[in-house]
């Protein structure tokens, strides 16, 4: 027992000589531990924990180097190979998280690519550490160690975007690697421009071998099932992920390529996701940042294959990495690829010049605000007017047809026979009145809808119908309401009516959003006119004037409130990452 401990005590000695790096040091990997680092050189056991600081007998832990996920990362020697190598350990320990990353060692060990970090067969374990708070499992995965810059890293020399031929000389290697997964049936989905590096580059030298790393979200799946597959766990990158990995929908390769378009659109402009995102419609409008910054040489095909990798519908995006393979190989022909490209140093000149270039972008970002507020302005304007026209005429039609009809009467006899409270009282319904209400949706809906405002799609039908079972709906609320609030109880009916009426108009997205801006928008314009004694809301329904000015005031706020919602609130949420 002796001389195993003298030996174990000088292999570590032998250690410290063998190694370049820097090991005087050792960190404890237990999450509970109040000192884990730094821990002496030499050390089996932390000094403040008592926890082992030689994992299987084989990892010791250098340093912390951040945290992925639900994992801590941590440099590891390797005393067997006499390398460096990284260690994740799993801090979370729900069942899903725990499925996650058995997945992602079991995916990682049974691949060869030089793309993919190297796992041994054995690179997975548990540590058992005892506690005061209890027993302690740590799932533990063991990798190789990629020495270099990721394109994240690399972009920040490129303040206006990387060379063409650079980046095509990452997507060529990108779409081996992703060629490589897919044909496994491994979906990676989580590409990004900090999960690309490039194995033994530096800042002045970016010539280097394409790595994909942290294969944490990797799905893996076969094509049958892949087929009638409904969904999937959500996971995703925020910028980077296709719209149906956000939904939770069902996931397929065209999500790698989905990712890797945008990776590389990013890296060409320089620019990050939500600065290319429209925020009113989602689209990534990326070529106008290409012609800003001067470096708009770029192959017309490249911009076409970029394009298609972008799609937000699936079935437009190439069908396989073999597609891909093809239209770069054609690419390439026009565009040669130099692998040894290195980074240049800007000189005073280039500075200059970026400067320049800085100052134009900024006018021209202050024109275009200026343009989208003016634009912006008209078409409320437009929608207002549309919409009180809109209103108006459903008003007279409804008129009419209270009038002119048995519609009216035969509606009242109906609700007074199925709720007899609503025949006594002070606040009787009535059918002509129900008309009324619903005529002025229908006008209020073909106006808005004809005005073609906010990013609608022109549902004529559905926004008819949405607005007619809206009013009509409110008007009833509004009468029960009534009874017990008196005039304010109209305020009710007003957001049961206008939310409805706004769901269906077909408006882009953030369809919740829309509808309880403007519904609750419009109630508290009302509220604030009634406060103010303001004559806002007719004495009786059924006095033509008084109606027009109600519906059209209604009109009025709602397409204000729209406005508020599209322009404003909704592009300040797609910001801060609520698609």
């Amino acid at each position: 027992m002796g001389l195993e401990f003298v030996y174990n005590q000088l292999s570590l000695c032998m250690l410290v000589v063998v190694s370049h790096l820097n090991q005087s040091e050792i960190h404890c990997i237990n999450p509970n531990c109040h000192r884990p680092y730094p821990q002496p050189w030499g050390n089996r056991f932390c000094s403040s924990c008592g926890s082992p600081l030689q994992l299987v007998d084989r990892y010791i832990p250098l340093r912390q180097l951040g945290t992925g996920g639900f994992a801590q990362i941590y440099t590891v020697w390797d005393s067997h190979t006499q390398t460096e190598k990284v260690l994740k350990v799993l801090l979370q320990n729900s069942a899903k998280a725990l499925d996650l990353f058995v997945q992602e060692a079991k995916v990682l060990a049974n691949l060869n690519h030089p793309g993919v970090p190297h796992v041994d067969t054995d690179g997975y374990f548990q540590v058992h550490l005892s506690d005061p708070s209890g027993q302690i499992n740590l799932p533990c995965l063991v990798m190789e160690k990629i020495n270099g810059l990721t394109l994240e890293e690399i972009q920040k020399q490129y303040p206006h975007g990387c060379p063409q031929e650079m980046v095509l000389n990452w997507l060529l290697q990108a779409v081996d690697i992703l060629q490589h997964l897919h044909q496994r049936h491994i979906i990676h989905r989580d590409i990004k421009p900090s999960n690309l590096m490039l194995r033994n580059s530096s800042s002045s030298g970016l010539g280097g071998e394409l790595v994909l790393i942290d294969f944490g979200g990797v799905k893996q799946f076969r094509e049958l099932i892949l087929k009638r597959q409904n969904s999937s766990t959500r996971l995703f990158s925020s910028g980077y992920s296709p719209p149906e990995q956000i939904d939770g929908a069902h996931v397929g390769v065209q999500a790698d390529f989905y990712a890797l378009g945008r990776t590389m659109i990013v890296l060409l402009t320089g620019k990050q996701p939500s600065e290319l995102e429209n925020p009113f419609n989602g689209e990534f409008n990326w070529l106008p940042e290409i012609q800003k910054t001067g470096n708009d040489n770029i192959n017309h095909k490249l911009i076409n294959l970029l394009n298609d990798m972008v799609q937000q519908d699936v079935k437009l995006r190439p069908a396989n990495a073999g597609v891909l393979h093809r239209r770069l190989s054609k690419i390439v022909k026009q565009v040669p690829v130099n692998k040894g490209l290195t980074a240049i140093k800007p000189d005073l000149q280039t500075a200059i010049a970026n400067l320049i270039q800085a100052i134009a972008k900024v006018s021209f970002n202050l024109g275009k605000t200026c343009l989208q507020i003016i634009k912006a302005f008209f078409y409320t304007i437009w929608a207002i007017i549309l919409t009180t026209i809109g209103a108006g005429t459903g008003i007279f039609s409804g008129f009419i047809v209270s009038e002119r009809t048995l519609w009216s009467q035969q509606i009242t006899d109906f609700v007074h026979q199925t709720i007899p409270s609503l025949a006594t009282g002070t606040q009787t319904f009535l059918g002509s009145e129900m008309i009324l209400f619903m005529s002025a949706g229908l006008g209020t809906a073909w106006g808005l809808t004809t005005a073609g405002v906010f990013g609608q799609r022109r549902r004529y039908l559905v926004a008819s119908l949405m607005g007619i079972t809206g009013y009509g709906l409110g008007y009833f609320v509004g009468q029960l309401m009534q009874i017990e609030y008196g005039e304010a109880g109209i305020l009710g009916g007003i957001l049961v009516a206008i939310s409805l009426l706004t769901l269906g108009l077909g408006l882009p997205s953030h369809y919740i959003v829309h509808a309880i801006i403007a519904a609750y928008g419009t109630a508290i314009t009302l509220s604030l006119g009634i406060s103010l004694n303001l004559p806002v809301v007719p004495l009786q329904w059924g006095n033509l004037w008084g109606d027009f000015i109600f519906f059209g005031l209604v009109g009025i706020s709602i397409s204000f409130w729209l406005a508020v919602s599209y322009y404003l609130i909704v592009p300040i949420l797609r910001l801060i990452g609520w698609r």
